[in-house]
């Protein structure tokens, strides 16, 4: 019998036209503008996802990609997922430990709160929210319910954080005491332990598109900016501003900036790891 011909695609063999109707139904629909990147990096993960779905022509995928939601946000997550580490960049998170967060629990206790809501929007495969309950967990704080939201556009990739299991490369900023602590290993790969998953809520939002933005003390968006367009940068910084009280806590991309007209609301706390205040200036949040 013969075996079904498979295109072993590699994205060098794309079209320019091809490449085109791709990044517009991502731009058109999920408000993901590519445009900044290089082309072959962004071929290459097109590429991967043909791969995965043995599609054996372009135009039968672009027709799923037009009628399968799931299709198209399981191919952003493709493109955009980048790669993370717990701990990444380790300076931000001596600084979330040593300053911001516990700020955050004396003003909520200063104000008779007794709850605080930390948010990571863009949580990709759980790295960066699973790095804030072990932060949390540290800390020991017994009198403030802490709830750790973390959300992003794709469900495969809530489902693989959901499970907290890690290749050892994205362990490599864990120090040793923190492993042994939280950490088993079956198979080679590193199983968070339940009691610090059970600290993560992971639910599907697009910053974009969703107008629903949760109220959040502290909000942690790295690395996500970049996939947006100047104007959208600064709709959805708007909108983390509205989120955020006078005083919360943004944290952006070493790579990322605060967009000109979205300044006044907020101060730089620490420039170079791009941790930001919420100034008292009012703000309305566009409408979606």
């Amino acid at each position: 019998m013969t075996e079904p011909f498979v295109q072993l695609w590699t994205g060098d063999d794309l079209s320019d036209a091809e490449f085109t109707a791709v990044t517009e139904l991502l731009r058109d629909r999920r408000q993901f503008d590519l445009g900044q990147y290089k082309d072959r990096c962004i071929r290459r993960r097109i590429a991967k996802r043909l791969r995965a779905c043995k599609a054996t022509d372009f135009s039968s995928y672009l027709k799923r990609l037009e009628m399968d939601r799931d299709e198209l946000d399981t191919l952003l997550a493709t493109i955009s997922i980048h790669v993370s580490q717990f701990f990444r960049n380790p300076d931000t998170f001596q600084i979330l430990e040593q300053k911001i967060l516990p700020d955050l629990c004396r003003q909520a206790r200063a104000t008779g709160r007794t709850e605080l809501t930390l948010w990571s929007a863009g949580c990709a495969s759980g790295e960066e929210p699973y790095s804030l309950a072990l932060l949390i967990d540290e800390l020991a704080v017994t009198d403030l319910d802490i709830r750790i939201l973390a959300t992003d556009v794709s469900e495969p990739v809530l489902k693989l954080a959901r499970t907290g299991q890690f290749d050892a490369t994205r362990m490599n900023e864990v120090p040793a005491v923190v492993l042994e602590k939280y950490f088993r290993i079956e198979n080679g790969r590193y199983h968070l332990i339940e009691r610090i998953r059970d600290k993560v809520e992971f639910l599907r939002h697009n910053i974009m598109r969703d107008s629903d933005y949760p109220a959040a003390d502290l909000i942690l968006c790295r690395n996500v900016l970049i996939y947006f367009t100047r104007q959208e940068q600064e709709r959805i910084l708007t909108r983390f501003a509205a989120s955020l009280p006078e005083d919360g806590a943004l944290v952006l991309g070493r790579s990322e900036t605060m967009a000109d007209n979205v300044r006044c609301y907020y101060h730089s706390e620490f420039p170079v790891e791009r941790v930001y205040r919420r100034t008292a200036e009012p703000v309305t949040a566009p409408v979606v």
